[in-house]
Formats: C-alpha cells, sequence, structure tokens
C-alpha cells in the first residue's frame, strides 16, 4: 500500500529490482553483469549471497533483468508483452517458489538453491509487489533510448521519466522544437 510520505510497502524489494534491471545502462550499454563472474559478483555486493554462475544460468538471468525491464516499462504506459510475462512466469517455476507462513505473515520463498534462489527471491519481489499494489511504482523511463528503471515516489504516481535533468528536459525540448517548426 502507498502512503503519501514517500514510503511504500516492500520498498525495500522495489529498491532491488530496481538495482537489478538497471544493471544494464542502455543508452550505454553498460552491462554490470554482462559476464558469469560480474553476475556473481554484483549478487555477493548485494548480499544475496555467493553463487556460481554458469553461461546458461548466466543468459537466463539476463533474459529475466530484460523481462522486468518490458514489465516496468509497461507500468509507465508502454505495451504489456507476453513473452516478458513468460519469462517470468517460467523463472517463478525454475526457482520453485513455494509460500511460507510465519509470525511476520505469509511470503514466496524460492526452494532452489545457488543462483535459481537469487534468481527466486526477484520473482517472489514482484510477486508481493503486485498483490501489495505497490509494482506499478516501478517503471522504466518513458525515453526510450534510456529506459532506465525508478521507483515512482510521486504523490500521484504519475511521473515518466527517471530524471528530469536528463530524458525529461531532452523530451520536452524535443517536442518544443517540433512544435516550433510546425509554426
Amino acid at each position: 500500500m502507498v502512503t503519501f510520505g514517500g514510503k511504500f510497502h516492500g520498498m525495500s524489494e522495489l529498491a532491488l529490482l530496481e538495482r537489478f534491471i538497471n544493471t544494464l545502462e542502455v543508452d550505454t550499454v553498460a552491462d554490470a553483469v554482462g559476464t558469469p563472474g560480474q553476475l556473481a559478483g554484483w549478487i555477493k555486493a548485494e548480499g544475496l549471497g555467493e553463487v556460481a554462475v554458469d553461461a546458461a544460468a548466466h543468459a537466463r538471468t539476463l533474459a529475466l533483468r530484460e523481462a522486468l525491464r518490458g514489465l516496468a516499462a509497461a507500468n509507465n504506459g508502454g505495451s504489456l508483452y507476453p513473452v516478458d510475462l513468460a519469462t517470468l512466469n517460467r523463472a517463478a517455476a525454475e526457482t520453485g517458489l513455494r509460500p511460507r507462513f510465519g509470525r511476520a505473515g505469509p511470503r514466496l520463498e524460492p526452494a532452489a538453491t545457488g543462483l535459481d534462489a537469487v534468481l527466486g527471491r526477484l520473482v517472489a519481489a514482484v510477486y508481493e509487489a503486485m498483490a501489495d499494489g505497490s509494482w506499478e511504482r516501478l517503471k522504466a523511463c518513458a525515453d526510450s533510448s534510456c529506459r532506465w528503471a525508478f521507483v515512482d515516489e510521486s504523490r500521484n504516481g504519475k511521473r515518466t521519466w527517471c530524471s528530469m535533468k536528463t530524458c525529461g528536459n531532452r523530451n520536452k525540448v524535443n517536442r518544443f522544437r517540433q512544435r516550433a517548426r510546425r509554426i
């Protein structure tokens, strides 16, 4: 649930998803997890454990990241592509997500170990954010050359750009120039 002070239930999990998606800077093609070793390093740096990553698991992880970017773009007016949902559902199945009950309430946990447990945590974070209504706040920048993920903490949830200083300003200037040409 959203509170207007900019705090959301599950905010830390949304922030984890945001950081995961943003391991690739689309505009510069800088990929912080571009190799299996870099992915293992990122996972360790995030405090998610020490895991071995082979080439096939690395490819599945990158596919999940881009599916999450696509779903975040859909939260910002973009198209919702079935392939993104299929990738998310496949990851959920591969990680064996299962309900767990405790004093803090129910949650999903992966039955898998290693990298699949990490991917399961990411998929569980998506599920829980969708269930509590905070998911729609994770967006990808509306600038197609950027697509940087961000958590929309605005009061009305209508933020469009990752930053008004860069993408927002660039798009406003482009629209102004287009209008000026028509005059």
